[in-house]
């Protein structure tokens, strides 16, 4: 699929040499800014390995194609999104300028490229911040997305383009249990980098917001590692923070069913979404504390699988087909009512959606003592409406409500991709 290739179908570029040893991060020691805004607040931990010892540092991901990379892409290690907020004064050839210029930046650095060539001289600010030199691409991928207020805000068109929002771009309704923090919602962009070096994301990220200054500032950011879903059928079930196994019954990149599910179509409203998606991106903390403090057994009931193999209830084997019908000796079900596989079975519901999900950590809450972690809960869709929200809507009675909060939310359209010559949102601004 172009732009969106599986590691293994691409060949790796030529190799660097790196000049600087890597350090791969869970996290970044306190608040690293970016465009004067913290991205991350994440634990001190640090795993010492190279960055050219992971298999794939040297993998190129194709930036260009019909769709944009970072969807059907094999999930990577590491994530670090940025939600923007547009400027008060940004006019319409503002920011067509900056996502021409995003597209040109996001194209090198995923080919591991610095964003520009040299300053044409040592007084200049460099073109490029450096900090990825002699680095890997480690399948950098970045997608992105345009949020509700890109059209229109507080009922003004800004940009000439409130007819051209999308009705699949819903503003999401109140979920129950939904505790949001409106700091950790919304934006007018978004932009999902995700590779396997955190530090090659942060580059990626520091550079677009430092191109986009005096048009867009970051809103929030989040850093995710450890993938919490597989996406092919090549990779192996992740576990999440809660110990479990996560994304069993995943929508996976090469099935039959993903395209249907994942990609809007010429026949879908409006046209110039074709070959896009949707994104729903959910900040979902766990209380950790609660949860470890729970018995394996109401673990398991919570959930409805085991924790050592990932199997249901009514099974041994991860794989192992969900029967929900399955009664036990005194005639209850075996998996709970209230159980979050029964409530989130998407083949039930026939409902199906693509996961990319990271794990997440940023510390201790100082309100309240407690680590202030859980999941970055990431979902593309062709169609929010018949997708995301009657799935999440179905998941009020959920057992596992009782572990987590929903802190923050946000939708974006994820425009095509850009085709050689072509630039992000083309076929929105023209």
């Amino acid at each position: 699929m172009t732009g969106a290739h599986p590691a293994g179908d691409t060949p790796p570029s030529d190799q660097k040499s790196p000049t600087l040893s890597r350090r791969r991060l869970l996290g970044v020691a306190g608040a690293t800014a970016v465009g004067g805004l913290a991205i991350g607040a994440s634990t001190a931990a640090v795993i010492a390995t190279r960055d050219d010892d992971h298999p794939s540092s040297g993998v190129v991901v194709p930036f260009r194609g019909a769709h944009q990379a970072g969807i059907a892409t094999p999930a990577q290690d590491r994530l670090l999104f940025a939600s923007y907020d547009l400027s008060a004064t940004a006019e319409r050839d503002d920011v067509i300028s900056m996502l021409k210029e995003w597209t040109l930046a996001a194209e090198r650095m995923s080919q591991g490229d610095p964003v520009g060539e040299p300053a044409a001289s040592e007084y200049s600010p460099p073109t490029d911040t450096g900090e990825a030199e002699g680095l890997h691409p480690a399948r950098l991928t970045i997608t992105v997305g345009f949020g509700p207020g890109l059209f229109t805000l507080d009922g003004k068109d800004r940009f000439g383009i409130a007819d051209r929002r999308p009705a699949a771009l819903i503003d999401l309704p109140s979920f129950p249990r939904d505790e949001l923090d409106p700091a950790r919602c919304g934006g007018d962009l978004c932009v999902q980098a995700c590779g396997d070096d955190p530090q090659v994301l942060f580059h990626a990220i520091r550079n677009l917001t430092r191109i986009a200054r005096g048009t867009a500032v970051i809103r929030w950011s989040q850093e995710g590692f450890g993938r919490t879903s597989s996406t092919t059928s090549s990779q192996s079930t992740p576990r999440n923070l809660m110990g479990f196994k996560d994304g069993t019954d995943n929508l996976l990149s090469d099935s039959a069913e993903f395209a249907s599910n994942v990609w809007v179509t010429g026949a879908d409203d409006p046209g110039w979404m074709t070959d896009g998606s949707y994104l729903v991106a959910r900040r979902i903390r766990i209380l950790i504390e609660n949860w470890d403090r729970s018995a394996l057994n109401d673990q398991e009931r919570t959930i409805g699988r085991t924790r050592d193999t990932g199997a249901p209830l009514t099974g041994t084997a991860e794989r192992d087909v969900v029967d929900l019908d399955a009664k036990d000796a005194s005639g209850s079900p075996v998996i709970p009512v209230d159980a979050h596989v029964r409530l989130a079975n998407q083949d039930k519901l026939g409902i199906h959606i693509l996961r990319r999900g990271y794990n997440f950590t940023d510390g201790l809450d100082p309100r309240v003592g407690q680590l202030d972690a859980g999941l970055f809960f990431l979902a593309y869709q062709r169609d929010p409406r018949k997708q995301f929200v009657p799935l999440q809507t179905n998941l009020a009675a959920d057992a596992l409500n009782e572990y987590i909060r929903h802190v923050g939310s946000a939708i974006f359209a994820i425009p095509p991709g850009a085709r050689a010559g072509d630039w992000i949102g083309q076929t929105l601004f023209t």
